[in-house]
């Protein structure tokens, strides 16, 4: 099993609010270096700031240039890849956009680790690259494709590349958590996109266990997927409410946004058929098959037969007073409602 004690470690989009937690749990196990590679220099002084540690190195730039991202994992033993463009709607507006952050500028991080001798890249991936419906699920499935296409073509190479995917991370950057809060605190109706909607829930150290579990087991072009419950947007609503105070908050109902589904799925069918249950986790092995499809599977799609998806709606569904629970792991949560765990 591999070690980050005295490695060191690039994150791309290590200034959002993945990296930044990542940032901070890696020190805590004794890294030797932190590459935190970004385009926004804004954020990038906020969490120096933050963190402040001569471990940490910043980086400027962007996935799309390509020198760039060579120069951010130069020395590095481990990438962690999280820059992306993850906002809905507004990659539905510029899907141009969507595919040079999530789709090439994936491919840059890929091949640049790979010639620097890096030892392992983790790919962070979503729900909505799962039969995707809306362009930043499609690009997402695309870069899962060349996370995996790279593993199946270079089956000798030094450098293992997996893939993570996961549900909604409460309280991130764009969550709907603290507009709800905001909401509130301003007297305002909640509003929401479809009360029936179905989401999977995440802490953000929950999406880092799962890097660590991708990083300590993954073998070249694994995913996987932790094990989440989901709740309905309505009662996410009505659980934050009730954390502030009000049991009966006013609803309004928006419709929803543009490219959203009413469930998402973590993994196909498909996948579900290959897929091995490690306890918390899914692993989905690459099919390493060729062209030539020398490889056969006997029973087809025999094995598929009674297999359903993993999605949101047929996930653990939480309560409101289950969803609260969750919701006071998030230390935001904890602060604003003055619980301390």
């Amino acid at each position: 099993m591999q070690s980050v004690e005295g490695a060191v470690v690039t994150i791309t989009g290590g200034t959002g609010s993945f990296g930044s937690t990542m940032a901070r749990d890696l020190l805590g196990r004794g890294v030797g270096g932190i590459n935190i590679f970004s385009r926004d220099e804004a954020k990038q002084d906020a969490v120096r700031r933050q963190i402040d540690d001569e471990r940490v190195r910043y980086f400027i730039g962007d996935v799309r240039d390509a020198d760039s991202v060579r120069r951010a994992v130069r020395g590095a033993d481990f990438v962690f890849h999280a820059a992306a463009l993850k906002q809905v709607p507004s990659c539905e507006f510029f899907p141009e956009q969507a595919v040079a952050t999530n789709v090439r500028g994936s491919y840059n991080v890929i091949e640049a680790a790979a010639k620097e001798g890096v030892r392992s890249v983790v790919c962070l991936s979503t729900d909505k690259a799962v039969y995707p419906v809306n362009a930043m699920g499609m690009t997402k499935a695309l870069m899962e494709k060349t996370a995996q296409a790279f593993a199946r073509n270079n089956p000798n190479s030094p450098t293992t590349v997996s893939l993570t995917r996961y549900g909604n991370v409460m309280y991130s950057r764009g969550s709907v958590i603290p507009l709800f809060i905001q909401q509130l605190q301003a007297g305002k109706p909640l509003t929401l996109t479809e009360p029936l909607m179905t989401r999977f829930l995440m802490s953000l150290e929950q999406s880092v266990d799962l890097v660590y579990h991708a990083f300590f087991h993954a073998r070249p072009g694994d995913l996987f997927v932790r094990k989440a419950p989901a709740s309905t947007v309505e009662t996410l609503a009505r659980a934050v409410a009730s954390l502030l105070g009000n049991d009966d908050p006013e609803i309004r109902v928006i419709g929803s946004r543009h490219g959203e589904k009413l469930h998402e799925t973590l993994l196909s069918r498909e996948e579900m058929v290959k897929a091995e249950d490690q306890g918390g986790y899914f692993r989905v092995p690459l099919d390493a098959r060729s062209l030539q499809y020398e490889q056969y599977f006997d029973e087809g799609e025999t094995r598929m037969a009674g297999l359903d998806d993993y999605t949101s709606e047929n996930t653990d569904r939480l309560s409101v007073d289950q969803t609260k629970e969750l919701l006071l792991m998030i230390p935001e949560i904890q602060s604003l409602v003055g619980v301390s765990q």
